[in-house]
């Protein structure tokens, strides 16, 4: 590269860099000692500034006005594009900290101004200003999300302050101050309650022999023998609960929280190693907070009519809010709101059951979409369908057929009052189509899979997010062993699903600017959900139906696809910081329209966003295109 120095502005280069990732995070005197280096630098659109494997890189070229494209070229002279980078990016920066020649060749897209900062000077800072480093070295995950999270949830409540964070950051270990209170097999319920009472504890460990607490008592447990008239002579092992559910002290309490709900139980074993140190009980985390979601799964669980169920909607997005406002990762709280929304389905359709009867056969409802991937935000629809067992004989058949309609449609109407508007494309269980036998939902899948159309590709996707509601699980999992033996063994399939997800392009400009509506409704935002992780979503489907992965939720198939090295560690710890942070952004946005009582969508205004959240979001969608990448030549899409 032939360089052409411009005259030296330090003031431009200052404010320049004083608005530019990494060194905006320097202070006064350091960037004054860097900019006395800096040099500005020139060159024409089309000037090949890096030839890969031959440029020796001399110093951190930072793109001031313009773009640069980053590209391999084979021997053939056949160019693969790697990225483009426009105004405020770097290029360079690998090679430096490597020691190494270009790793890729770059060329300017249009006449461009640089920033060049000499590699002396720029080692220099870097040694005294760990913020550089760190930058450049460490993925999505760990350079920005972390500082972009704290601006996001400082933006939504600016008198918070670390100390209100507690369910986030304060561990087990720090609620429980005593040890736990053990009792042999063998003893009695009374002498059992005694022990409670001598003790002043509201649990019991159960030992075994060998000296091993292998069970749990409560006070519950006790009052319950009383009610049901057991002796209370019998040994205590008669009404214990086992096994004995452990957490790690080390965990934090929100992932107590998260267990308790999910088992619907309310002590844990608190382990350090393998021994058990003590027990946290749901009073204990409930005290931490005023509005803590076990209130409201408590209060959901003792509903018994329909009419009871209506408002709790609102009550879990409440609590939603308080969650995001204290430091929640969106992946937590949609887990969050996952739990209590089965739990109110689960109660919905008990109280159908008691209406109508028991069923003619044994059924399943499925959850599908973001309900099945647990991904459920504060503006979301039903997709549900179900699945009931083969009937031997043909008026068993009808039965189930009648049962069943008036069964669907009753559910999907509270659930409509619950606050879950009915689909648009009507992919719900009252939906004759979407409510079948196991066989016939075998056949569904087998007729998507071995003869995939375009069309039915795209429209069946959302069903492979199935997982198991209340009903017989037995069926959901018999289908979903049914479908993932099936899509193993079809990689064609599979093939048009990835094709139809490399063709979603990032809303990224060719010099990495965000793209919105440019006119309509919703002019000048973008949506995020289809733009931005929808990407994320099929990708994971894909590869994880193509290597067996039983999950649904999209970060629980990405972490398996890396325990099981089907995909690179950094791709995919990249791709979940960038799914995880979109959602993120996704969640704050609906919750500021509840708050000014509009309906919640999912259309992003970036001009709303601080220049760090911008600048990750743009980091966030450049991942998508390595997904891409990945899925390319997985499926060699290339060579179509």
């Amino acid at each position: 590269m032939a360089e052409q120095h411009a005259p030296i502005d330090r003031d431009l280069i200052r404010e320049f860099l004083q608005a530019t990732l990494p060194f905006s995070e320097l202070d006064a005197g350091a960037l004054d000692r860097l900019v006395r280096h800096c040099l500005i630098d020139f060159q024409p659109a089309g000037t090949r500034i890096f030839i890969r494997n031959v440029t020796e890189i001399d110093g951190l070229l930072v793109i001031q006005k313009g773009g640069v494209k980053l590209f391999v070229q084979d021997e053939a002279g056949q160019i693969t594009l790697a990225d483009f980078r426009g105004e405020g990016a770097c290029v360079g920066a690998m090679a430096l900290f490597q020691n190494a020649k270009a790793s890729l060749s770059a060329e300017t897209v249009e006449d461009t101004f640089f920033v060049k900062i000499p590699k002396d000077a720029f080692f220099e800072a870097a040694g005294a200003n760990p913020a550089i480093p760190r930058f450049f070295l460490k993925t999505l995950s760990e350079t920005f999300t972390t500082k972009a999270f704290t601006e996001i949830r400082q933006r939504r409540n600016e008198s918070s302050d670390d100390s209100n964070l507690y369910l986030f950051s304060l561990k087990v270990g720090s609620l429980v101050e005593r040890a736990p209170v053990t009792v042999p097999f063998g003893m009695s319920i009374q002498d059992a309650a005694q022990v409670m009472i001598r003790h002043s504890v509201g649990s019991l460990l159960i030992q075994e022999q060998t000296g091993k607490p292998c069970g749990i008592i409560t006070d519950i447990d006790i009052r319950k023998s009383v009610a049901l008239g057991l002796s209370m002579l019998a040994p205590v092992e008669t009404i214990m609960s086992a096994p004995l559910e452990t957490i790690a002290e080390t965990a934090v309490c929100f992932d107590a929280l998260v267990s308790m709900m999910a088992k619907n139980i309310h002590h844990l074993a608190m382990t350090s190693g393998e021994e058990i140190t003590g027990v946290i009980t749901s009073h204990d985390i409930m005290l931490l907070q005023g509005r803590s979601p076990l209130a409201v799964f408590r209060e959901v669980s003792t509903r018994n009519t329909y009419e009871g169920l209506y408002p709790m909607r609102a009550k879990t997005c409440r609590v939603a809010r308080t969650l995001v406002e204290e430091g929640g990762r969106a992946g937590n709280i949609t887990r969050i709101l996952s739990i209590i929304n089965d739990l109110m389905l689960n109660r919905l359709l008990e109280l159908l059951l008691k209406e109508l009867g028991p069923p003619p056969v044994k059924f399943c409802w499925l959850v599908m979409g973001s309900e099945g991937r647990r991904e459920q935000t504060f503006a979301t629809d039903q997709d549900n369908a179900l699945v009931y067992a083969d009937c031997s004989v043909d008026y068993l058949q009808r039965a189930a057929e009648v049962y069943f309609e008036a069964f669907t449609q009753r559910a999907v109407e509270h659930l409509v009052r619950c606050g879950f508007p009915r689909c648009p494309g009507d992919m719900m269980a009252s939906n004759p189509k979407w409510r079948k036998p196991l066989s016939a939902w075998k056949d569904t899948f087998d007729h998507w899979i071995a003869a995939p159309e375009p069309k039915e590709v795209l429209h069946s996707t959302i069903f492979f997010d199935f997982r198991g509601g209340p009903g017989d699980s037995s069926l959901a999992e018999e289908l979903r062993s049914h479908i993932t033996g099936r899509c193993a063994a079809n990689d064609i399939f599979l093939r048009h699903m990835a094709v139809d997800c490399v063709q979603a392009r990032p809303p990224l400009s060719f010099f990495n600017n965000i793209v919105v509506e440019k006119n309509g409704e919703h002019k000048n935002t973008l949506d995020i959900k289809t733009r931005g992780l929808l990407p994320f979503m099929d990708f994971a489907r894909i590869m994880a139906l193509r290597h067996g992965i039983r999950q649904t939720s999209t970060l629980e198939r990405l972490d398996q696809l890396k325990a099981g090295g089907h995909i690179p560690n950094d791709l995919a710890q990249e791709a979940m910081a960038a799914f995880e942070f979109l959602q993120q952004i996704r969640l704050v946005h609906q919750m500021d329209m509840l708050d000014r009582n509009l309906e919640p969508n999912n259309h992003i205004d970036p001009a709303q966003l601080s220049a760090l959240e911008k600048r990750t979001m743009r980091d966030a969608f450049g991942a998508v295109t390595k997904l891409q990448s990945h899925l390319k030549e997985a499926f060699r899409l290339q060579m179509a």
